[in-house]
Order: C-alpha cells, then structure tokens, then sequence
C-alpha cells in the first residue's frame, strides 16, 4: 500500500512548476506545494536531456526508491514533483535520498 497519490495530470504539474518553491541538487531537483487535501500528491518527471528511454526509467526507478524510504516521514498536505537531472541515472537511490532528504528538510515538510 502506498502512502501517497501519483500525480498524473499535466496541469497539476505545470501549476506545481508555476507556483512550488524548488529545491535544487545536481542530482535531483525537488517542487513543493501546498495541496488542499490531506494526502501527500508525488510526480516525477525526466526529459530527454537525461538520456534514452533506459536512463530515463532508471532515473525513475531511482528517484522512486529513494522516496519510498523516507515516505513515512514527509507531511500530508503538500505536493511533491521530483524531476531528474543529468546525472541521476549513474548514482545510486542513497545518494539521491541524501539529496532528497535535505531538500525536504529545508523545505519543512521532513517529520
């Protein structure tokens, strides 16, 4: 069971580009933005600047791991897009959660 809604929509993301404040690492950047309800909504994008079709789904695979161990931790009520960068696909799911982490902390959504 998962504790948080994906994000599918392209609006919901755009807005979230448009009005989130943004967390930057070199190897993920982070978007947080208040929601009105009391799930915690995450989306994770990778364009093609990251690489072919395999390195982007690494990039998810990654960004999604590193983000199912702190899950539990993170505030209701907000939303979260996480988009890879280039160099995402060649580090392991602990050094984006290192990254991760601290851009959720900064942001004060980390329990």
């Amino acid at each position: 069971m998962d504790i948080f809604v994906p994000i599918c929509e392209n609006r919901d993301f755009r807005r979230i580009y448009a009005r989130g404040k943004s967390y930057v690492s070199p190897v993920v950047v982070t978007y947080v933005m208040k929601n009105r309800t009391r799930s915690l909504r995450v989306g994770i994008t990778t364009s093609k600047k990251t690489g072919n079709a395999v390195k982007r789904s690494r990039s998810r695979r990654v960004i999604r791991e590193a983000f199912r161990t702190m899950a539990p931790r993170v505030k209701p009520g907000f939303d979260l897009v996480f988009v890879a960068r280039a160099r995402t696909p060649q580090v392991k799911s602990t050094d984006v959660a290192r990254a991760m982490e601290k851009q959720l902390r900064e942001a004060g959504i980390l329990q």
